[in-house]
């Protein structure tokens, strides 16, 4: 059984285990945090564990509430540095809050703080994987913030949009709900009064991306609808599901649940499943480099074939045997990610080249493939 409607989250059968994922905007006010808020809404997931789902809360708001303790402007975003000592101080007060409203209900919090290596390195991601499980199992809830105070620009998730979905994908999560300040995604500007919001999407194409706000309304946040378009899309690789819904309304759980108010976005049919590798592959958001095919070998990957030298157009980045790439058809569209088999140059070398030609190129025996079909997940 899979879930087909927003009432579906609902279900501890349907979706056993739920992310839920909190903006800044509805955490922290100008005078600090929405307490009143932050409470109404605890209660809804104690509610939910209390039906038998399991929950993790991703939660902004350490910036902000930080920014405002400092009297930093610009809600403590006007420099990387005024961002990471807004974090430092914010988180403190951040899951501190979070830990006492869940306690209120006899829930312990659990908090933890990743970076975007802590997600991308394999090793790393299967220990997040590992305390996930053993938290869930003892009972906790998660609070999962990224690690602002030490995250630079170049290895920082920037949203808690795609970490929420990445968390998902740890966490073997059936559901990820994005609470935000509208309903769902809207077929044009929500401003506009011709705008219907899309009940159901499946799959995110180019013209649903054309449909979205990259901008934060509020100021006080680092995502927009793009942001969680790129959510839907990590959600996807790995079959979940991911729900758009609007945090500023009273009881917005209930309300995306119960009134089926949001935007769900449903992961496609793949045949089955990725497995566990091929989704964390596949929602990736640091890529090494760059492999451009021709037509022929955008088809044959599409049959589930290797990646050969023979269809390779170009050759851009620079990443060693083993890095992530993007592999990309002619008109930039990406097509798959995957793991090269061969440094940069010796693709350089290779693409264009047949099989035979190989050894010669490269002085020793040559692999299967440029990247193998066990190695590369399609998107």
């Amino acid at each position: 059984m899979k879930i087909a409607t927003l009432a579906d989250l609902g279900s501890p059968q349907l979706c056993p285990r739920l992310v839920v994922k909190v903006g800044s905007a509805l955490l922290v006010a100008k005078d600090g945090p929405r307490r009143a808020w932050i409470e109404a809404l605890v209660g809804e997931l104690a509610a939910a564990r209390a039906r038998g789902q399991d929950v993790i809360v991703v939660s902004s708001g350490s910036i902000a509430l930080g920014a405002g303790k400092l009297g930093l402007d610009k809600g403590g975003r006007g420099s990387l540095a005024d961002a990471q000592a807004a974090a430092a101080v914010g988180q403190i007060a951040l899951s501190g809050l979070w830990a006492e409203l869940l306690g209120a209900h006899g829930i312990t919090a659990a908090q933890i703080l990743l970076t975007l290596e802590d997600l991308e390195d394999r090793r790393r991601y299967l220990n997040a994987t590992a305390t996930l499980t053993r938290l869930l199992e003892a009972g906790a809830v998660p609070v999962i913030n990224e690690n602002d105070s030490v995250a630079t620009q170049e290895i920082r998730f920037g949203d808690n949009d795609r970490l929420a979905a990445r968390v998902a994908q740890a966490a073997h999560a059936s559901a990820v709900l994005l609470l935000s300040d509208v309903d769902g995604l809207y077929d044009r500007n929500p401003k506009d009064p011709a705008a219907k919001l899309l009940a159901v999407v499946h799959g995110v194409t180019p013209e649903i991306h054309a449909m979205a706000d990259g901008g934060s309304g509020s100021g006080l946040g680092s995502g927009g609808m793009t942001s969680k378009l790129q959510a839907a899309e990590i959600a996807d690789v790995a079959g979940i599901a991911l729900v758009i819904g609007n945090g500023t309304r009273d009881a917005p759980i209930a309300r995306v649940i119960e009134q089926g108010v949001g935007t769900l976005f449903l992961p496609r049919d793949r045949g089955r499943k990725a497995k566990a590798r091929k989704a964390w592959l596949g929602g990736r958001l640091r890529l090494k480099g760059t492999l451009t095919v021709d037509a022929g070998a955008a088809r044959a990957l599409g049959t589930g074939a290797s990646l050969l030298a023979a269809g390779i157009t170009a050759v851009e980045g620079h990443f060693v045997r083993g890095d992530a790439v993007a592999i990309r058809a002619a008109d930039g569209t990406t097509l798959a990610h995957g793991l090269s088999e061969y440094d940069a140059a010796e693709c350089a070398r290779l693409m264009g080249r047949q099989s035979a030609d190989h050894a010669e190129l490269l002085g020793y025996e040559p692999r299967s493939a440029m990247v193998h079909r066990d190695q590369l997940v399609l998107l």
